[in-house]
């Protein structure tokens, strides 16, 4: 379930106990950015997973305590080399990893594969929110992504 930062602590509060109920596995971005002290002090009997709130590897340090997850997108990391170091710092941390995307054509999922590989969760549907993907864009069926192929990235 992702709020996209349009939660309060009553919210989430009322809403974490059917979620549990229901199978969720993992609530991203409940709070606003800036506002989520106060994950630090409520149950997380689902992982929290920061995404705002989450850029790069110097980002982990202040989310220590107040998220379980964080969510990790190439475009905030500056790329393959910042997001494999911002996966590594989040690991390091404690944290569980989401890689993640923005609105991308297959061509920017192709990189985000080899960083999703020991990824606990994984959201790369950027290319299905565009009117028209690249030629040769990455297997997407039903909610299984495949990796792209030879004539996308080489």
């Amino acid at each position: 379930v992702d709020a996209n930062e349009a939660w309060d602590s009553d919210v989430y509060c009322r809403t974490v106990r059917d979620f549990v109920t229901l199978g969720v596995a993992l609530i991203e971005q409940p709070f606003p950015e800036g506002q989520d002290e106060g994950l630090r002090h409520l149950e997380r009997s689902i992982p929290v997973c920061a995404d705002e709130s989450f850029r790069d590897a110097s980002s982990v340090a202040g989310l220590v305590g107040k998220y379980d997850v964080v969510n990790i997108k190439l475009d905030k990391t500056g790329g393959l080399t910042g997001a494999l170091e911002a996966a590594s710092a989040a690991r390091q941390a404690g944290f569980d990893v989401m890689v993640g995307c923005m609105v991308s054509t297959s061509l920017a999922m192709a990189p985000a594969f080899l960083v999703a590989q020991e990824a606990r969760f994984v959201d790369l549907d950027g290319p299905l929110l565009l009117a028209k993907d690249r030629e040769s864009p990455i297997p997407i069926s039903g909610s299984t992504v495949m990796p792209p192929g030879q004539e996308l990235w080489g």
